[in-house]
């Protein structure tokens, strides 16, 4: 049994990650952005879920609910699926918030973020980015940062595995209705990464769409544009990575 976070968990495919790996029978820690969202999580909590509860756009909720985890069991793995389409709160949410969450629990043996084949349409650059969300954000710069995290994250600490999943173009409130990819399919990849024993799930560094590896963005693996990334990161937030 794995002590699992997913962020974003409310509904949509975090909702159904939640649901498949409690079902399995490992130990599931859901969030939801506020309370009227976390009801709708109590079959979930119920049924012995552990939930927190905090505002992805907030930099002081992403602490709050941090420091909450950090006194807690540690950690197996943390799926970062929260995420947001368009507005504002685009760059908050889609990477300041993961970038913070990674930076300030203990790195659980797994990292897994969910990424979108529009990262293909962000770009390599970290000068003059609108963290804070002044203004409308990018959706596919955003996805860019979060799949470069995730293979900066594979390079720096060997001893994990770090991954990231396009989950694809699925029936969810973010999706919309007329979506085509598989409903189904667009949780199972994060599933695995997060608990199987498959050789190829204990890889690291990966791009993955329905359990199969892709090549992501080539940016997304220089090296010299992940240390841009996260020193801007480290800059913007006050946090730097923990030191293994």
């Amino acid at each position: 049994m794995s002590r699992i976070l997913i962020t974003g968990s409310a509904d949509g495919l975090g909702r159904l990650t939640a649901e498949a790996l409690h079902t399995q029978g490992h130990d599931v820690i859901v969030h939801a952005r506020n309370a009227d969202r976390a009801a709708h999580l109590r079959p979930l909590t119920d049924q012995g879920a552990g939930i927190v509860i905090g505002d992805f756009a907030d930099r002081d909720a992403v602490r709050h609910i941090a420091a909450e985890l950090a006194d807690q069991a540690p950690l197996d793995a943390v799926i970062h699926n929260v995420g947001v389409w368009s507005g504002r709160n685009v760059m908050p949410v889609n990477i300041i918030a993961p970038y913070l969450l990674t930076a300030l629990l203990p790195l659980p043996e797994r990292l897994v973020y969910l990424s979108s084949g529009s990262h293909f349409g962000g770009r390599a650059r970290v000068d003059s980015v609108d963290w804070q969300g002044k203004g409308v954000g990018s959706y596919g710069d955003s996805k860019h940062y979060l799949t470069t995290l995730a293979a900066a994250m594979a390079r720096l600490f060997p001893d994990i595995l770090s991954n990231s999943v396009d989950p694809g173009w699925v029936p969810t409130r973010m999706g919309g209705a007329g979506a085509p990819d598989s409903l189904e399919l667009g949780h199972r990849t994060q599933e695995w990464l997060a608990t199987s024993e498959d050789p190829e799930a204990h890889t690291s560094g990966g791009y993955w769409y329905h359990q199969h590896r892709r090549e992501p963005h080539p940016s997304t693996d220089d090296t010299a544009f992940q240390d841009r990334l996260l020193s801007a990161l480290a800059d913007e937030t006050g946090e730097r990575l923990p030191r293994r």
